[in-house]
């Protein structure tokens, strides 16, 4: 268990130490606690109804004091939140002070009572028990055991700490743990609407930016909702110091028309059959380059006569038609050419 959540335990637990050290450096126990003849009924010193909660008389009580609050004070302040449980902590203080003060009066209605129940010893057993009632009701078991056949939970703790607390300077501390049991009935009921009060915003702000420093308190950092995904080393690319870095946009090339190839004139063969200058040149592939020239040939207008002096091939009437109807200006005799030469 930590302080996570718990600054207000935190600094009461801090300044419940502090006040018992000095008390007990500076040799004012005397002055710390409560009896109502004659400090209340004579000498009229009303301060110590307040003064007696805030000290512990001695170093046991200090001790079960801060383990108490470790203990239980963490989780009830987990439970309300900081600003809630420290509202808590004020109308406890304040609540059982004025128990405290009925109860001391009505104890000395008998001899017997107002011989056992006159003085009240130092410490804050009376707001312990508060927070020890809020324990019993809000914060449940976390495991269970047996001992001799007895059914106990791990709360068992907290309620030996708090008996070695009741009992300590028996019969004095029985009126404030009752006291205290009281009052932390009367909060958890809510019948006064003590509940629904809380410190004001000034004291939030001046307890956060002064007093939770010393206390080792930071502001927490956020947690975020969502997964992020690790950073990966990211290698930068090896820049040309000689190269210019420019941000205007890289032309893109042009394409450039392929030069076509001249068509060569018939010439007559030796044999006497007509043919070309590219007799002697091996034939390029056929696919493409079979429409751009029969292109070519029907713009010259030259009629192509077969290589090596082969028989000539006779192109079927659908095929002059459907040249014919693709290009109406050009002569019978060019279009039959052009399906010759294919």
């Amino acid at each position: 268990m930590s302080f996570e959540n718990a600054s207000v335990t935190k600094g009461l637990m801090f300044g419940i130490a502090l006040t018992s050290v000095a008390a007990g450096i500076f040799d004012l126990k005397h002055y710390l606690n409560l009896q109502l003849v004659p400090h209340i009924s004579k000498h009229h010193q009303y301060w110590r109804l307040l003064v007696h909660q805030l000290v512990c008389g001695s170093s046991s009580d200090l001790t079960l004091v801060e383990l108490f609050l470790y203990n239980a004070s963490i989780l009830i302040e987990r439970a309300f939140g900081s600003v809630k449980y420290a509202s808590f902590l004020v109308i406890s203080a304040v609540t059982t002070m004025l128990i405290s003060f009925v109860a001391l009066l009505v104890a000395q209605l008998t001899p017997v009572t107002g011989t056992l129940f006159n003085n009240i010893p130092p410490g804050p057993v009376a707001i312990l028990m508060t927070v020890l009632y809020q324990y019993m009701r809000i914060v449940p078991p976390a495991y269970h055991f047996r001992i001799f056949g007895v059914g106990m939970s791990d709360k068992i703790w907290v309620y030996a700490i708090a008996a070695q607390l009741a009992i300590s300077q028996f019969p004095a501390k029985l009126l404030p743990t009752a006291v205290g049991l009281l009052a932390g009935y009367i909060y958890r009921s809510d019948f006064l609407q003590l509940k629904g009060w809380r410190i004001s915003t000034r004291v939030v702000r001046f307890a956060e930016g002064w007093i939770m420093p010393l206390l080792g308190e930071a502001q927490p950092l956020r947690r975020t909702n969502r997964v992020l995904p690790e950073p990966r080393a990211q290698t930068e690319p090896q820049i040309d110091p000689d190269e210019v870095v420019t941000t205007a946009r890289v032309p893109r090339p042009r394409r450039t028309p392929t030069a076509r190839p001249p068509i060569l004139a018939s010439v007559p063969a030796p044999n006497g059959t007509s043919g070309t200058a590219e007799d002697d040149q091996p034939t390029g592939p056929t696919g493409g380059g079979v429409v751009r020239q029969w292109m070519s040939e029907l713009a010259s207008g030259a009629r192509p006569v077969p290589r090596g002096g082969g028989t000539v091939r006779a192109p079927s009437e659908t095929e002059i038609t459907i040249l014919t109807g693709m290009f109406p200006d050009l002569e019978r005799e060019v279009v039959l050419g052009v399906l010759q030469r294919r």
